[in-house]
Parts: C-alpha cells; structure tokens; sequence
C-alpha cells in the first residue's frame, strides 16, 4: 500500500537531499557512459565532476547539517569531495603536481570508497527503499571498477559502465520523487517507506 500523507517541511528550510541526489546521479550517468565504451574521458565529464557532483552535493551536505541530518552531511559532503578528489587525481598528474596513480592505487582508492558505501548502506535501512537501492548498487559500482582495475579486465570496467548508469538514475529518480512528492504534497513517485517499529 503506498501511502498518500503528505510531505511537510518542518523546520523552514528546503529539503537539500533531491540536490544532493541528482548531483550524485547526473555526475554518475555520465562517467559510467564512459566506463561502458561510449567516449572518451573529456572535460564534460570533469566539469560535471567538480561543479554539479562536487561543489552541489558538498552544499547540500551543509544544509543537511543546519537540518541536522548526521547522514545527509556525511553522504553528501563525501561524496561531493569524492568527486572532487577524483577530478584532482585525473587532472593533477597533467598539470605535473604529482605522478599519475598506479592500477594499485586506484585499486585502494575504489575499494575504500566502496566500503565506505557498504557502511553508509547500513544507515538507508532505517530511511527508504529507493535510497537502499542507490547504496547497495553504489557498492557493487565500487566493487566492479575496484575489480576491473586490479585485474586490468575492460569488460568488468564496461559491465560497471551500465550497472553505474543504473545507480545514477536510481538516484536521480529519487531526488526527483523527493522534489514532486514535495510540490504535490502526495506521494507521485513512490520511494518505498520504511515502516517504523
């Protein structure tokens, strides 16, 4: 049964979460079109990386702050320096401020961010299914990209390229419910509430 009560702001400040999520999502679509073989890694992607998944989910981070949402702050403020650090690992080597990482260390950058995420996923049980979703593929992203370099197999890094994709408009598709739900004071997209005991 999905249920039809209607979204209230409490506190007079707008919920940051739909931000945060689609600037995660887009940023995430867009460089796993890439992991799937469809272009090169350009500056679009870069872009994206430091305005829209990084500065965006960083500020939205901080609104979750003043809303005081301990997992809002952390997921948001992380991940937009996630994307942040990643730019500056991609860009920084050809600016001649540091060597390029090697397949190892890209390993141990992936593998610490998908654990982080697997952490992360613990708190989405208490929250709802579409953020569930959003972590869990999250990951699995992690664990495909972290797997596709140490193993140097394409094909793992292609099959992270589409499992992204999904992760991306799973997290969109939640940030917009977040937004419709909101102006419509209805549930029009539901996210799958979870039930408190």
């Amino acid at each position: 049964m999905i249920p039809t009560t209607p979204v209230v702001v409490k506190d007079g400040i707008a919920n940051p979460a739909p931000l945060g999520l689609c600037a995660f999502g887009m940023t995430t679509v867009l460089l796993n079109i890439h992991n799937a073989g469809f272009y090169e890694m350009n500056t679009m992607i870069l872009g994206m990386g430091i305005f829209y998944g990084g500065l965006a989910q960083v500020i939205a981070g901080v609104i979750e702050a003043k809303k005081n949402n301990t997992f809002g702050l952390t997921a948001f403020t992380s991940y937009g320096f996630f994307w942040l650090s990643l730019v500056g690992l991609i860009v920084m080597p050809k600016l001649g401020w540091g060597t390029k990482p090697t397949e190892g260390a890209m390993v141990a950058y992936l593998s610490i961010w998908g654990f982080f995420t697997f952490c992360l996923f613990f708190g989405t049980l208490k929250l709802n299914r579409a953020l569930q979703f959003v972590f869990a593929s999250l990951t699995v992203l992690f664990a495909l990209l972290a797997i596709g370099d140490a193993t140097g197999n394409k094909d793992i890094t292609k099959l992270a390229g589409y499992e992204g994709i999904i992760c991306g408009l799973s997290a969109i598709y939640t940030g917009i419910a977040g937004v419709l739900n909101e102006v419509y004071g209805r549930v029009v997209l539901p996210i799958g509430s979870v039930e408190s005991k």
